[in-house]
């Protein structure tokens, strides 16, 4: 299957020659082939068994005269933290929730399907989305197994949306949707050679997706063009009365990105070049100043430097909050199962995973989890003053002070570095020191990563950050460097990379 984009594949379902069901017969196929064989990248954790006939239904409204709009008929990816009211599970990879059936959809879901998206299938994670284990492998879980990159085999697929990441470069699907808590969504996207968009906290509803905490979660698209990005985010946006975060998506919010997509949306742009956080690897650098310089050429005006003074001084707190919200939100999360869940509670849990620790924590422990279940309510002074914290250092003091005083559209930094080797003994070893997704993930500001080169044939990406609301900008930004440099090469699949 060639990489059909969301409008090459409405241009075929107009002229006649794809059907909804064909296409889906196509993806599923193609796991078959790819995921299930073949190179087993093992991205997707389970199939919609009512795929084909939910295709139908939508080729039926097209035949008909109703096209809810452009992803109507497009088989979409998500996430396995996302609530589907349907046959599929949600089990964040874990199998103390393996046969968790929800209720109801998340609100993305019921976004999604309005929309006309068909919901192919849910996608690998690392397990509790990267926040069980100190010591974890990104794109492993005890129910789905190890997702692998799909440029390099033996290279992570980067979490904690590995799944989703892996997926939508092996074009098992057109597009995907990823959570992000910091990095989870940035990082698989660069790491898989996609476009990723972390929003802005609110602009998507977090309801019926498994959380980790509440004031850095959100959902986001995670697509192979900007274009395609934008189309899916559009889908996902919107208010929620399940959510009070959104409550200012639907003023502050778009219902169509795409009119922001322009070819020339770098010119006369200010944007600031946030050395402090580049890092120390060489050829990270090397692609960095080569993606700066397609920006000037094409009209850029680059504040340079532009660093964010704050670096460094909240990842301590960053990582308090995240524990103390994590054991409030789960509880609330597990509570609201049905009768027949095996686990209600962070402390069912933990008991499940040390009574079966043959196939739950033989690579990795549940070391955050027994933090957070030792943390008391959000009512606790230590609490409140690292959240404080927090959001002043990236809000107040990091990210808002710099763009005003140089008057800038966003900050540019490198998304990260080539992916690294799967360990499972050890855990993830990141071979690059960049600190490129938290204050957008802290602060709870868009962010968006798109590719700008290759590290002996594995992606790396470009990231454009800013202030609240402004995913307009950024999906200009994006689009305009995406279409001077145009560096993505689809995955070989290759046993390793090649390093010749």
């Amino acid at each position: 299957m060639e990489e059909w984009s969301i409008s090459e594949i409405q241009s075929k379902f107009n002229s006649g020659e794809l059907t909804s069901r064909r296409l889906v017969e196509l993806y599923l196929a193609r796991i078959e082939a790819v995921d299930k064989g073949g190179p087993r990248v093992n991205a997707v954790i389970e199939v919609n068994p009512e795929a084909v006939q939910l295709a139908d239904a939508l080729d039926a409204e097209r035949k008909n005269g109703k096209v809810r709009g452009p992803l109507h008929g497009v088989p979409v990816l998500i996430k396995d933290n996302i609530d589907t009211g349907d046959k599929m599970q949600t089990t964040a990879g874990s199998l103390a929730l393996e046969g968790n059936h929800a209720a109801q959809d998340a609100g993305l879901v019921k976004k999604l399907r309005l929309a006309g998206a068909l919901i192919l299938g849910k996608t690998n994670l690392s397990e509790w989305a990267n926040f069980r284990g100190k010591a974890s492998s990104s794109g492993w879980s005890s129910r789905g197994g190890l997702t692998r990159n799909p440029y390099a085999l033996d290279r992570t697929a980067c979490g904690s949306s590995s799944g989703s990441g892996a997926a939508v470069a092996a074009n098992l699907c057109a597009v995907a949707v990823g959570t992000e808590t910091d990095g989870s969504i940035i990082c698989p996207a660069q790491s898989n050679g996609l476009v990723g968009i972390k929003p802005t906290l609110g602009l998507i509803s977090r309801s019926g997706i498994i959380p980790i905490a509440h004031s850095q979660d959100t959902a986001g698209p995670m697509a192979r063009t900007v274009a395609d990005a934008a189309r899916l985010l559009g889908a996902l946006a919107g208010p929620d009365p399940r959510d009070k975060a959104t409550r200012s998506s639907g003023k502050r919010g778009q219902a169509d990105y795409v009119q922001f997509l322009d070819p020339k949306g770098l010119k006369g742009a200010r944007i600031g070049v946030a050395r402090n956080l580049f890092g120390s690897d060489v050829r990270i650098a090397k692609i960095t100043e080569e993606s700066l310089e397609v920006m000037k050429q094409a009209g850029a005006i680059l504040v340079d430097p532009a660093d964010l003074k704050t670096k460094g001084k909240f990842s301590k707190t960053e990582l308090e909050v995240l524990w103390f919200e994590f054991k409030e939100g789960l509880n609330a999360y597990l509570a609201g199962l049905g009768a027949g869940a095996r686990v209600k509670s962070m402390a069912d849990v933990i008991k499940f995973n040390d009574e079966n620790k043959d196939r739950v924590l033989q690579y990795f422990g549940q070391e955050h989890l027994l933090a957070a279940q030792e943390k008391k309510d959000l009512k606790s002074k230590k609490y409140l003053a690292a959240l404080e914290k927090n959001q002043r250092l990236t809000r107040d003091e990091g990210i808002d002070p710099v763009m005003k005083k140089h008057r800038l559209d966003a900050l540019v930094v490198p998304s990260g570095g080539a992916a690294w080797m799967i360990d499972l003994v050890n855990g993830d070893q990141p071979g690059w020191d960049m600190e490129s997704t938290s204050f957008a993930a802290v602060s709870g500001y868009p962010h968006i990563t798109v590719p700008a080169g290759h590290i002996f044939g594995l992606p790396v990406g470009i990231s454009f950050f800013g202030r609240a609301w402004q995913e307009p900008t950024l999906i200009k930004l994006a689009y305009g460097f995406e279409q001077a440099t145009q560096v993505r090469k689809p995955p070989q699949f290759l046993p390793t990379a090649k390093l010749d």
